[in-house]
């Protein structure tokens, strides 16, 4: 379809003098080639800065990441902690991962800042997004901003906010400097001029004070001592883990690390996967195979900026499964309860938090320890405004959500893969060490806390009209919702977005007690619950499923974990979201 006239009229803003030559060049090819619909996804709209910052692939144009969409959106972050700061020296941190321009993007970023009269440090090589955070309240400082795009495909980069408590920024400061970004109306406006005065580089005196709270975590260092020299395989699929996790799991005591030499060197390219996510079996082939050739007993791998981990253990035949995030961070739940009680640190203070869309065994576990469960929407910054609530009167022991996420102990407020390989790599040693697997501890957890299974479909409708489809769905969820499921009644509505929660037998409404979030809740009778809930920063609508089975025996988890596939399979079946 040929550029209409109003988006003609904004590729052609982009061949002046305030871009530079490059991207001049390659937006004069794009139109000589007739490429109009690529043009029109890369300029249909402005990059949207949304409540976390920026994600979008990298290229030309108004709806890509690039320096000046970047610019634009540090410059509304400086505009904003000018206001809110005022003759204050303000100070941010800022990090940067393994990506194809993560370094020039982190630099440009520090420019803008020191051009504003900001003071900047700036970590001088790449660096895990849980450290960024840590070094926010570490240094003292007022926001900090990490240029990543997670564990998306190599085409993406990213660009995340942080106020001064480390976590991502919540309302007000979200749409408040969403409203300062919007505002910058040209490139113009952008100072792009660093004041290298004002730019401090950082790594080694803050590792080492990260590093050092991460040994803090362990419970069980007599355990390690003796398995110290389990067989861990550990892969950061070419990003920042290499920094940090490897020290973390020496640091702790363990011997016997093997990091995969072909995933080892950073790279944005990710020449070994096709996309550096470590939710996907695809992408841990490398690993176990290697855990396989060693006769290891745990395999991790880390995402590109090292803030989600997945996991690898031998099932009961030997054989080597994945564990997902739900299982993971039930895992790492029961074990931190456990432990802790154990060793007698529990207080009347002690909590842990999770999502709205993470397995409801972590509340089962909390409450039969005896501790306090919090549930949030997605995304960590929720779980770290609890945190901030309930500072100095409880104690945060930890949380987590489905997507690979977990966060254990307050000082690092998003979620942290290198905390958690730590504390991971120790759980299993404490297994080995009472004679147990970490399946075999999994199924034992089941056994004793109940057994859930958990499933998630994303599904990806990409530029404008699947932007437009994914709103399509949920309205029509919204509008018609489904009386039954699978043939099980729906028995409870909620809405994250109205706050309202709708008992369908009866009719009874109450409030989800949360901030407004578009997610759709779908609950069965039979306990079973489905979430709906479209992607802030990509452009999928997530499908979550969570079913209960009877578990009786070890010797049935197999049985009951085919039968609860098998009742996924049917809900799945009949939403028709093959």
């Amino acid at each position: 379809m040929p550029l209409s006239a109003d988006l003609h009229t904004k590729v052609s803003s982009w061949l002046t003098e305030h871009y530079d030559a490059d991207t001049q060049a390659e937006i004069r090819q794009l139109l000589a080639e007739n490429q109009d619909d690529f043009l029109s996804d890369a300029f249909y709209r402005n990059l949207e800065f949304g409540t976390g910052g920026l994600r979008g692939i990298m290229g030309v144009g108004s709806n890509r990441m690039n320096r000046y969409t970047l610019g634009m959106a540090t410059q509304g972050l400086c505009n904003y902690l000018l206001r809110q700061f005022p003759g204050e020296e303000i100070k941010v941190a800022v990090a940067h991962d393994s990506r194809n321009n993560s370094r020039e993007f982190a630099r440009i970023a520090a420019g803008i800042f020191s051009a504003n009269g900001i003071t900047v440090y700036l970590f001088s090589e790449l660096r895990p997004t849980p450290e960024l955070s840590f070094a926010i309240r570490h240094l003292g400082c007022h926001s900090g901003c990490v240029v990543t795009a997670s564990h998306n495909p190599k085409e993406y980069n990213g660009f995340k906010v942080y106020w001064n408590d480390g976590a991502q920024v919540v309302a007000p400061h979200d749409k408040n400097i969403i409203r300062e970004v919007e505002a910058i109306a040209s490139v113009q406006e952008v100072k792009f001029q660093a004041d290298e005065s004002r730019i401090r580089l950082i790594g080694a005196e803050v590792d080492a004070a990260y590093l050092a709270q991460v040994k803090a975590l362990s419970i069980n260092p007599a355990a390690i001592q003796r398995q110290h020299e389990l067989r861990i395989v550990y892969t950061p699929l070419h990003g920042t883990g290499i920094t940090l996790v490897p020290r973390a799991l020496a640091q702790l005591g363990f011997t016997t690390v093997h990091v995969l030499d072909d995933q080892a060197t950073p790279d944005g390219n990710f020449p070994t996967v096709l996309s550096p996510n470590p939710e996907e079996k695809v992408a841990m082939q490398l690993a176990l195979d290697k855990a396989r050739e060693l006769d290891a007993d745990l395999v991790l791998a880390t995402d590109p900026d090292a803030d989600r981990v997945g996991i690898a253990v031998k099932d009961n035949r030997g054989e080597w499964v994945l564990v997902n995030g739900n299982q993971t961070a039930a895992l790492l739940t029961h074990y931190l309860l456990s432990a802790r009680h154990q060793a007698g640190r529990m207080t009347e203070q002690d909590y842990i938090v999770y999502t709205i869309v993470t397995s409801d065994v972590l509340g089962d576990i909390a409450h039969a320890h005896g501790v306090k469960a919090y549930q949030t929407l997605t995304g960590f910054k929720y779980i770290a405004g609890i945190i901030r609530e309930l500072e100095g009167e409880q104690t945060y022991i930890g949380g987590g959500e489905e997507s690979y996420g977990y966060m254990i102990g307050d000082f690092v407020r998003d979620k942290d893969a290198v905390s958690a390989c730590a504390m991971l790599a120790e759980m299993a040693a404490v297994a080995k060490d009472q004679g147990r697997t970490l399946y075999q501890e999994m199924v034992q957890m089941y056994l004793t806390y109940g057994f859930y299974k958990e499933h998630l479909i994303s599904l990806t409708k990409k530029g404008q009209r699947g932007a437009e489809e994914i709103q399509e769905m949920m309205r029509e969820l919204r509008a018609a919702p489904p009386a039954t499921i699978a043939g099980l009644p729906v028995v409870e509505l909620r809405d994250y977005q109205t706050g309202r929660i709708r008992d369908l037998r009866t009719g009874l409404e109450t409030e989800t007690g949360l901030e407004s979030s578009n997610v759709l809740q779908f609950i069965l009778e039979d306990g079973s619950k489905i979430s709906a809930r479209p992607s802030g920063t990509e452009p999928k609508i997530k499908f979550y499923f969570s079913v209960r089975q009877p578990l009786k025996s070890a010797v049935d988890f197999d049985l009951a974990n085919r039968l609860a596939d098998e009742k996924i399979a049917r809900i799945i079946e009949d939403m028709q979201l093959k």
